[in-house]
Order: C-alpha cells, then sequence, then structure tokens
C-alpha cells in the first residue's frame, strides 16, 4: 500500500527501502528506484542511497517521500497495490515515469488507483465514480 503520506525512519535511504524486501539485491533496489523516477535523484545526494532521511524524512520533499514510498512497493512485488493518490506531490515529468512504470505491470497485479487526478487515471483500465454516496463506473 503507498498512501498519500511516506513514512520514513531516521535512517538510510536504502535502509528504508530495505523493509519492503530485506534481502534485496542493490539491482532490485535500484530498479525499484527507477520506475518510481527517484533513482536519479537518489545519486545526486552526497552519500546516495546511504543518505540519512532525518526524523520522519524531514530532510527530503514531500514529492521526493512520496516516490520513496512507490520503489518500496516495486521492491516488494506483491500481486496487489492499493495506491492512494501515488502522484500527488509529484510534477508531471515523473507522474509520467511513474504512471508508465504502473501500467508495465498491469498484467502482472492487481492495481488499485484512487486518485482525483484524471491524468493519473488515464492508466486505469477502469474508473468508478463516487457521487452522493453511491459508486458507479464511468470508463
Amino acid at each position: 500500500m503507498v498512501s498519500q503520506s511516506t513514512y520514513l525512519f531516521d535512517e538510510t535511504i536504502e535502509d528504508n527501502l530495505l523493509i519492503a524486501k530485506p534481502d534485496a539485491t542493490k539491482q532490485e533496489i535500484e530498479e525499484a528506484c527507477r520506475k518510481a523516477s527517484v533513482h536519479d535523484f537518489i545519486l545526486s545526494l552526497p552519500e546516495g542511497y546511504k543518505t540519512r532521511v532525518g526524523q520522519l524524512g524531514d530532510s527530503l520533499s514531500t514529492g521526493e517521500k512520496q516516490r520513496i514510498g512507490l520503489a518500496r512497493a516495486f521492491l516488494k512485488g506483491s500481486p496487489l497495490i492499493l495506491l492512494d493518490e501515488p502522484t500527488s506531490n509529484v510534477d508531471s515529468i515523473n507522474e509520467g515515469i511513474i504512471l508508465k512504470a504502473l501500467a508495465g505491470q498491469k498484467s502482472d497485479k492487481c492495481i488499485i488507483l484512487v486518485s482525483h487526478r484524471e491524468s493519473t487515471m488515464a492508466i486505469a483500465d477502469r474508473v468508478y465514480k463516487f457521487e452522493n454516496g453511491s459508486m458507479k463506473e464511468v470508463r
């Protein structure tokens, strides 16, 4: 599950990712971060994946934390991913990269995506809308 708010521990970025899969290889971690469009940002940090994020990830922006949360989900490799506004704090370029990665996994996973953004919902096979206390399929 990936929520709007990603909680990080006062550890390194790598340690925060390994929560999803403790035995992950460096290659698996980097691949998950590329899908979440956060790998290049991490490499730009002085200590890369060994950079400490501070208490509750305070040294990172909300969007950077959100992309690390998405990387955790990609790294975990679960057959079901529940995403609550997964790109709400991400710019349109990073959103496109993330949505392309999610769309590429649709045949292998059940992805439930909750969003108000039409651009985010563009990858959905089915779209449901809640209105006046009821739900209806709109696509």
